[in-house]
C-alpha cells in the first residue's frame, strides 16, 4: 500500500567563531557591534503584508501600526525602547507557529520580527552554542550536525522557530534519550524593561547572578519576560571546552518503519486494543536506561472517513539489536489485531536525511485551526479511548484535517526534578495533541464547537480539561489553548496556569515581577506579576 508524504505527516502538526555580540553578564545595557536599526515597516509598504501574515494559523492576522525586522541585539533594545516610550503593545515573532493569537492579535501595535536573527555558532566566551532566536529547527539541526556532529532533542516540525519552542520547554524525537531541550539550555540573552521603562539586554545563565531569569526560560513560555535574542546551549555537566562534546551526539543512522491501520477492519474493539497496546508498551519502557529510550513512535489516529491511520516509528540504529527491538515493538503494537495492520519499511537511513524526510517540512500555513493537548502519566482508560473512537467516527466532523496525535515522552525527561526547571511535568510517558484544520472563515464556529466538545468528552471526569491526577499531568504551554482560561470550557475549578505550570507558577510570577514589572510582554495566557 503506497503511503503519501501528506498521509504520513497528517496530524503531526501537533529546533566556528562566537557571535560578534560581546555582551556582559551584568544587568547593564549591552555593548554591541553597531547595527542599523530596523526601520518601521508600515501598511502600504510591500513588506508589511508578508510580515503580518506570516503566522501559521490563518484564524488570526495582526494589523499592527508597524513591524520591524530585528537585525542585532542593539536593534532589539532600541526597538523595544521605542515601543515602550510610545506606550505601544508589543508582540514578538520568530517562527510564527503559535496556536493562539498571542502575536496575531488586534491588540498588538508593534510587531518585532526575529526571523532573520538566526545565526548558529559556537560562542567561545560562554563555551556554548549560540542560536539566534529566529533560527528554524531545520537550520539548527543541519548547522549543529554538519558543523560538529551534535544535535538537540527538539521538535519534528522543521519550520518552527526556536524562539517560543525553547522557552516553552521543547521536546522531540530524541527527548526520551536526551531530555527536554531546556535540559541543555545554559543561558539566554534577553531584552528586558525595568520599572522606569528602560530597555536593556541581559545574559542570564544557569550559574550567574541572573539564574532566576534563566530558569524562567526553561519552560515558562515565550512572550512573558522579555524579547529573547539568542539561546546559549550546553548540556548540563559539559564543560564546553570541546564543542563536539557540549551537546548530545547525533545518531549515525535511524531505523524506521510505519504501521498502517485500516478503519474498515479495525472496529471499536480493535481500536481500543491498538491504543491500549501503545500505552501499555510506553508504560513498561519509560526509564532513561531502557533499550527503547531512542524509540519515537507518534501514533496518529485520524477520522474513519480517511480510511486508515498510522504509527510512524524510529529507533537509533546503533543501539544493540536495534532491528530486533523494532520488531518486538512492532509485534507488540499489532498484537491481538486480526487482520493485522500493514507494516512498511524497516530499513536504516542516515540521521540527517531520515530526520528531514520524517519531519514536517518548513513552509507557511494555509489553514485555520484549533489545537488542544494534554500530558499523560498513564494511558487513557478504555472509556476515554472509546470516546476518542466515537469522535473519530463522528460524521458531523467535516474538517479538512483532524487528528488525535499520541506522542511518546518521558524517559530521560523524567530524571529531572519538577522544580529544577520551569518545565514541571517530569513524571509523564506521553502527550496528546488534538487538531482540527479547515480553510473557510464561515466554518469557524462549526469546527471550534466540534473540537471543544470532543476534548471535553475525553476529560468529562475532570471538568473537561486534563486536571493532574493518576492519568493526567496538565498541558504543555507550547500547545497553548485559551479555552483553558475560560470557565465555559474549563469547568474543573483548576486555573489554567496550574494546568500548564503545576507548582511552578508562583515562582514564575515572582520572576515576572522582577524582570517585567511594567507587564510589557503579555498575551492571553501570559504569566501575571505576583
Amino acid at each position: 500500500m503506497p503511503i503519501s508524504r501528506r498521509g504520513l505527516l497528517a496530524g503531526t502538526a501537533a529546533t566556528g567563531a562566537g557571535l560578534a555580540v560581546p555582551i556582559t553578564s551584568t544587568a547593564t545595557a549591552s555593548a554591541v557591534t553597531a547595527g542599523v536599526l530596523g526601520e518601521k515597516i508600515r501598511p502600504g509598504d510591500a513588506r508589511y503584508a508578508d510580515l503580518v501574515q506570516r503566522g501559521q494559523n490563518k484564524r488570526f492576522t495582526a494589523k499592527p501600526e508597524y513591524a520591524r525586522v530585528i537585525q542585532s541585539t542593539e536593534d532589539a533594545v532600541r526597538a523595544v525602547q521605542d515601543a515602550v516610550r510610545a506606550n505601544k503593545r508589543i508582540a514578538i515573532r520568530s517562527g510564527g507557529h503559535c496556536f493562539e493569537d498571542f502575536v496575531d492579535s488586534s491588540e498588538v501595535q508593534v510587531l518585532l520580527d526575529m526571523s532573520t536573527y538566526d545565526d548558529v555558532s559556537f560562542d567561545e566566551r560562554y563555551r556554548a552554542f549560540s542560536i539566534g532566536v529566529g533560527a528554524t529547527l531545520e537550520k539548527v539541526y543541519k548547522d549543529l550536525f554538519y558543523g560538529w556532529g551534535v544535535t538537540l532533542p527538539a521538535g519534528g516540525c522543521l519550520g518552527v522557530g526556536v524562539g517560543g519552542h525553547f522557552a516553552g520547554g521543547g521536546y522531540g524525537p530524541l527527548s526520551r534519550k536526551y531530555g527536554s531541550v531546556v535540559d541543555h539550555l545554559y543561558g539566554v540573552e534577553v531584552v528586558v524593561v525595568d520599572k522606569q521603562g528602560r530597555a536593556r539586554s541581559v545574559v542570564a545563565t544557569r550559574d550567574n547572578a541572573y539564574q532566576d531569569l534563566w530558569w524562567a526560560h526553561t519552560g515558562g513560555g515565550g512572550g512573558n519576560f522579555g524579547l529573547v535574542t539568542r539561546y546559549l546551549m550546553r548540556s548540563a555537566g559539559a564543560t564546553g571546552r570541546d564543542p563536539s562534546e557540549s551537546l548530545p551526539k547525533a545518531p549515525s543512522e535511524l531505523l524506521s518503519n510505519i504501521i498502517v491501520y485500516d478503519w474498515k477492519t479495525l472496529g471499536k474493539a480493535g481500536f481500543v486494543r491498538a491504543v491500549r497496546n501503545f500505552f501499555d508498551f510506553l508504560e513498561k519502557h519509560n526509564t532513561a536506561d531502557s533499550p527503547y529510550a531512542t524509540l519515537y513512535s507518534p501514533f496518529i489516529p485520524t477520522p474513519s472517513s480517511v480510511g486508515n491511520f498510522l504509527m510512524s516509528n524510529q529507533l537509533d540504529a546503533s543501539v544493540p539489536d536495534a532491528a530486533g527491538l523494532l520488531k518486538k515493538f512492532t509485534d507488540a503494537m499489532i498484537a491481538g489485531l486480526d487482520p493485522a495492520p500493514q507494516v512498511y519499511g524497516g530499513d536504516a537511513g542516515p540521521f540527517m536525511l531520515t530526520t528531514i524526510q520524517r519531519s514536517i517540512a518548513a513552509g507557511p500555513g494555509t489553514t485555520r485551526s484549533k489545537f488542544k493537548a494534554g500530558y499523560l502519566r498513564k494511558g487513557y482508560t478504555d472509556a476515554q479511548i472509546e470516546t476518542i473512537h466515537a469522535q473519530l467516527n463522528d460524521a458531523n466532523n467535516t474538517a479538512a484535517e483532524t487528528s488525535i496525535l499520541l506522542v511518546p515522552y518521558g524517559g530521560k525527561v523524567n530524571t529531572v526534578a519538577p522544580d529544577a526547571t520551569a518545565t514541571a511535568q517530569r513524571d509523564v510517558m506521553a502527550k496528546m495533541v488534538m487538531t482540527v484544520s479547515w480553510t473557510e472563515a464561515a466554518e469557524d464556529a462549526k469546527h471550534l464547537a466540534w473540537i471543544r466538545s470532543a476534548y471535553a468528552a475525553i476529560y468529562r471526569e475532570t471538568g473537561g480539561v486534563p486536571v493532574p491526577n493518576a492519568i493526567n499531568a496538565g498541558s504543555y504551554i507550547n500547545y497553548p489553548d485559551a479555552d483553558l482560561a475560560d470557565p465555559a470550557y474549563n469547568k474543573s475549578g483548576v486555573p489554567w496556569h496550574d494546568l500548564y505550570y503545576l507548582g511552578n507558577y508562583p515562582r514564575l510570577q515572582q520572576i515576572k515581577s522582577t524582570w517585567d514589572p511594567r507587564n510589557v510582554f503579555r498575551h492571553k495566557l501570559a504569566i501575571q506579576p505576583a
